[in-house]
């Protein structure tokens, strides 16, 4: 298997990057990740770089093909899922649900009060909605926000509206967090760095899915 960190996690939210390889490695995946790991084009296809897009594409094939890869990154996840050939690719809320079904990874379920934020990558784009929410579900109450599943809201971040229109990203993101705050409860989990990055430090506790099993899971390899 192949840790494919994502470019968010590898050098703006280092500590999903490190939760998601402590975890690994307490439940004894094999795994790796590349030294010279590179984007995985995501930015360049949405904003019609398409030629250096393609390059991408081809020198992360060429790395990749063979392998099973597991990203945290929900845009990493999408672009690796559908824009590239022949990959075999799963996600963190994928492989975690599979772990936990398996009895290779055992949580313990605790007084704690979740709501979840769906990433529009991981959920509308890649239909994958039940998963995360059968993680948090193994370790906390979950309560959901007004807007979730197919309808939830964008964080703000994605498409470029981070960088182009920081204002509006703003906008969009305390928008959430009201919904988040509404829900009462202790935090917010989201299984994409991407919206971590733009939802966190707006009065609401917010972690990556990886992050909150290490954190409040009491994880333990054995029953």
């Amino acid at each position: 298997m192949i840790y494919f960190r994502g470019c968010t996690a590898r050098e703006k939210e280092t500590s999903i990057a490190d939760a998601t390889e402590k975890l690994l490695k307490l439940v004894g995946v094999d795994y790796k990740v590349l030294d010279d790991e590179k984007c995985c084009g995501s930015v360049l296809l949405r904003t019609g770089f398409i030629e250096e897009a393609e390059n991408q594409i081809q020198k992360n094939t060429e790395a990749l093909s063979g392998e099973l890869i597991l990203t945290s990154c929900a845009g990493c996840y999408k672009t690796l899922k559908q824009d590239y050939e022949g990959l075999d690719v799963i996600h963190i809320s994928q492989f975690l649900k599979e772990l936990i079904d398996d009895n290779q990874l055992n949580l313990n379920k605790g007084d704690l009060v979740v709501t979840y934020h769906d990433s529009c990558h991981l959920g509308r784009h890649c239909n994958i909605f039940e998963e995360p929410r059968d993680v948090i579900s193994a370790v906390a109450d979950l309560v959901e926000m007004q807007n979730n599943h197919d309808n939830s809201l964008c964080c703000g971040a994605g498409g470029g509206v981070k960088s182009a229109y920081p204002e509006i990203a703003d906008e969009m993101a305390e928008s959430r967090i009201a919904q988040a705050v509404e829900t009462n409860a202790d935090l917010l989990v989201t299984p994409c760095p991407f919206c971590k990055l733009n939802l966190k430090d707006r009065g609401l506790d917010v972690l990556d899915l990886t992050e909150f099993l290490i954190e409040y899971g009491d994880v333990n390899e054995e029953k």
